[in-house]
């Protein structure tokens, strides 16, 4: 008796299942997963939080370096939609044939700041000599220049502006633009660089220095949809193309780039 009243449970508990699974697999074709470099987390955080109120639609985000994201995605990470801080590890991703390359466009540009959290230190210039006194017998935090965009740029600006060879042993690497910030935030590092974004979205640091956009190759962030997006996906990647998204961007220190840019300069 208990025997027959098992086997008509599981079978019933089987029969369920299999009736709820389209609604369960809808569901998450209704959810949108975003990968986006760190440097985008606050600005991302805010466009997708307005496109769920206005759709009731999730979407996932996820944030880490670029290079660790494309290396993701070409190891198959089903994500629907990527953003790089920079154009090598987008076209990274489209050699490695995981990005619906009819969409990629550059989305918005940015610009290197020094930044700090102490008190004392209110104003660093570009010379070896201010940065010294700055650092002291500290390092100051960059983000990875093997790997990551915002370090890429920073060691190619030191390097321009005859700092390079001086600082390079007074450096802190990390393994993401915002986990450099922290270092900073934590007054782990007297003072860093990273992107004016960064700077507009912290709390705890103020701007000590501009870092010229003449001394490194320009800032791009280009997004585009993998080949497996959903229709959910497209419907939110028009949406950061929205009025709505332009409006946070720009308050969280992003410039809109040009749609009409050419696949030539997007392609470098």
């Amino acid at each position: 008796m208990q025997r027959t009243f098992r086997v008509i449970v599981s079978t019933f508990f089987l029969l369920f299942s299999l009736l709820l699974s389209p609604f369960s697999h809808a569901n998450e074709r209704e959810r949108v997963l975003v990968f986006a470099a760190s440097s985008m987390t606050t600005a991302l955080d805010q466009i997708a939080q307005a496109y769920q109120k206005q759709t009731e639609r999730t979407v996932i985000l996820s944030y880490a370096s670029s290079s660790a994201l494309a290396r993701q995605l070409a190891y198959g990470a089903p994500a629907d939609i990527y953003v790089s801080a920079n154009e090598k590890w987008m076209n990274y991703a489209v050699d490695q044939a995981v990005i619906n390359a009819n969409t990629l466009s550059p989305w918005v540009s940015n610009a290197l700041v020094v930044v700090s959290a102490r008190d004392d230190i209110s104003q660093v210039n570009l010379d070896e000599a201010s940065f010294l006194h700055a650092i002291g017998n500290a390092r100051m935090a960059i983000a990875d220049p093997t790997h990551v965009p915002a370090g890429i740029y920073a060691k190619e600006s030191l390097e321009n502006l005859q700092l390079w060879s001086v600082l390079a042993n007074k450096l802190a690497y990390s393994n993401s633009v915002r986990a450099a910030l922290a270092l900073v935030e934590r007054k782990e590092a007297p003072i860093g660089i990273v992107y004016r974004s960064d700077a507009i979205a912290s709390k705890a640091v103020h701007v000590v220095a501009d870092v010229p956009d003449t001394s490194h190759a320009p800032i791009i962030f280009p997004k585009a949809m993998t080949k497996d997006a959903s229709e959910a996906a497209a419907q939110f990647f028009d949406f950061l193309s929205s009025d709505d998204a332009h409006r946070i961007l720009a308050e969280q220190g992003f410039n809109l780039v040009s749609s009409s840019l050419s696949d030539q300069e997007i392609s470098k």
